[in-house]
């Protein structure tokens, strides 16, 4: 059971990640400085979580970007779903094993951005990219975080940051369709 010090370092960490990838984006262009947010979507992150980190545990010894990236595409795939056909999608409890049973966990990022959410060409390669940057990004952070690999606040640490990359995941594609949070504006109305 992680202390109370490993928990707060936990916390610190996913704040990092969240302010970085989040500055990251914005500056990219792929979110608005307001964020979009969708509970329905943040609800299913436990769920999502739990399915996806035998996998993403497993990869990441290997092939640590991956095994981060590949949350993002996660994230950009339940906000498709979302707005797409909520009612229905929201009582499955099956998303990530669809997504990687598809065409295999190798090629989840192609299952998303081609398969799902329709990029082809030059769009799907910048939208791949920019997830490898992110992730890239966070395996940094991740590698200089000064914890013990093997420790409750490496692991704790791992899944802050794939839970930080679903929601920037959710945020980019959100933004992608059309969500652009901006402040209500009562002197605009005519």
């Amino acid at each position: 059971m992680a202390t109370e010090n490993e928990k707060e370092t936990v916390k610190n960490f996913e704040e990092k990640v969240r302010k970085d990838l989040m500055d990251f984006l914005k500056y990219k262009g792929a979110v608005d400085e307001h964020l979009p947010e969708c509970p329905d979507v943040e609800e299913k992150w436990g769920e999502i979580g739990r399915a996806y980190l035998p996998d993403g545990a497993r990869e990441f010894q290997d092939y640590p970007v991956v095994s981060l990236g590949w949350m993002m595409f996660i994230g950009m795939a339940m906000a498709y779903y979302w707005d797409t056909d909520w009612e229905a999608n929201s009582k499955r409890n099956d998303y990530y094993e669809q997504l990687r049973d598809k065409d295999g966990y190798d090629n989840l990022d192609d299952t998303v951005v081609k398969g799902l959410l329709g990029y082809e060409g030059e769009a799907a390669e910048k939208i791949i990219e920019l997830v490898a940057e992110c992730a890239s990004r966070v395996y940094s952070l991740l590698s200089h975080e000064p914890v013990e690999p093997g420790t409750e606040a490496a692991f704790g640490s791992y899944i802050a940051a794939l839970h930080q990359l679903y929601l920037a995941g959710m945020c980019m594609e959100l933004n992608a369709l059309g969500y652009h949070m901006t402040p209500f504006n009562p002197a605009s109305m005519n």
